[in-house]
């Protein structure tokens, strides 16, 4: 390895090239190379590299207060805070500074509102191939199988269930669960939605035991699948919700939304030493701002339709499998090609994309991405799949 790179921990297999600026759908190197970026950041730049709104946000408010501390208000944390609870219909949020962390809060939050109005209830149902990151208690929740061996002894209390099977949720409920935590679609698990049908199903269950139904829409959330939260497809209210990636459009802020009945952390039970600061905060503002501006989602369901088109013909071309997904949070299984290869290939001519699945490709393009981007995305992808086919 090129010794520059051995003083960072190595935790992902990284190309040996080091990115140094990006502007909308392309990332450039130090010696100027560009690629096509629809991976961005996993899903996290909504609005793509260094958007003109999100870089104004940041800098005015760096400029007036960066951190006053979590344990004083600011005025962009309760102008989000007041935003995200007029979106989501939700009431009251809780920042902090990733997914996980913030799914970490909702494990917490359950498990105290299970001591307040469940009898001491504590376990969570949870779903296999779920994903809801990487501190101890959300790798405990994961249902990813390369997780099982890690880090024990793992924490108690989460017990795995089939994604899409509404009795074996059913059947796992016992006096000691409190809440059901899913994705409404599985992101790490190649993108497999939840469907109307078994969202519904599982707030009914939720309803009918006491239970808390959390939905972790880090992936989803904030326009990601063409409205705000990926539950307003399909016809449901959650009690909790998790936001991370998109939020921030690239800033590391995260939240935790909650019903006013499920709110129960006293003083002292939850914080964080960065958590609602002002200049992440005011960066969440303006992509809300970009994202409920008007026709922003129509366009995002437009270039949802014009990928899955263009998907669609590449899989029947080739022979290859479905695609999937909503808005432009969208898969393509590619068997038998081996997808983290293609990703490689891709990587040298110049485009970006994500292997979540050994055969699947993921794609998470800037939700303002433009018609000609995605199809010059497109037709790159289908020289590389031509060259594999050869």
């Amino acid at each position: 390895m090129n010794t520059e790179y051995s003083a960072l921990m190595q935790i992902a297999a990284r190309p040996e090239v080091t990115f140094v600026r990006g502007q909308g759908s392309r990332l450039y190197d130090q010696q100027d190379n560009v690629w096509l970026d629809f991976v961005q950041g996993w899903a996290v730049n909504t609005l793509g590299h260094c958007p003109e709104a999100v870089s104004d946000a940041i800098c005015a408010q760096s400029r007036r207060l960066i951190n006053p501390g979590p344990a004083f208000y600011n005025a962009p944390a309760l102008a989000l805070a007041n935003r995200l609870a007029a979106l989501s219909g939700l009431d009251q949020t809780f920042f902090a500074n990733s997914g996980a962390e913030a799914n970490e809060g909702a494990i917490k939050l359950a498990r105290k509102w299970g001591q307040k109005h469940r009898s001491g209830a504590w376990k969570i149902i949870c779903f296999h191939n779920g994903f809801h990151g990487r501190t101890l208690a959300t790798m405990s929740a994961t249902g990813k199988p390369a997780f099982e061996p890690l880090f024990n002894p793992k924490v108690p209390g989460f017990t795995k269930v089939p994604y899409g099977d509404l009795a074996a949720v059913a059947s796992a409920i016992d006096d000691e669960t409190v809440a059901i935590l899913l994705e409404p679609i599985q992101g790490e698990a190649g993108v497999i939605p939840a469907g109307s049908a078994f969202l519904q199903g599982l707030r009914q269950l939720a309803d009918r035991h006491g239970l808390l139904l959390m939905l972790d829409e880090v992936q989803t959330g904030i326009g990601r699948t063409g409205v705000p939260f990926c539950y307003q497809r399909h016809g449901i209210e959650p009690d909790v919700v998790t936001l991370g990636k998109g939020l921030g459009g690239g800033m590391p802020i995260a939240a935790l939304l909650a019903k006013a009945d499920a709110c129960c952390f006293e003083y002292g039970d939850q914080g964080g030493t960065f958590n609602g600061n002002p200049v992440v905060t005011a960066a969440a503002l303006a992509v809300l701002d970009a994202v409920t501006a008007p026709g922003f989602l129509g366009r995002v369901m437009e270039r949802s339709e014009q990928l899955v088109t263009g998907l669609k013909a590449l899989s029947a071309r080739y022979g290859l499998g479905e695609v999937r997904g909503e808005g432009l949070l969208i898969a393509l299984d590619i068997a038998p090609l081996d997808a983290p290869a293609l990703v490689g290939a891709a990587f040298e001519t110049g485009l970006l994309l994500n292997a979540p699945r050994l055969h699947t490709l993921r794609f998470m393009p800037a939700l303002n991405v433009s018609a000609s981007e995605v199809d010059e995305m497109l037709s790159l992808l289908g020289a590389l799949l031509m060259r594999s086919h050869h």
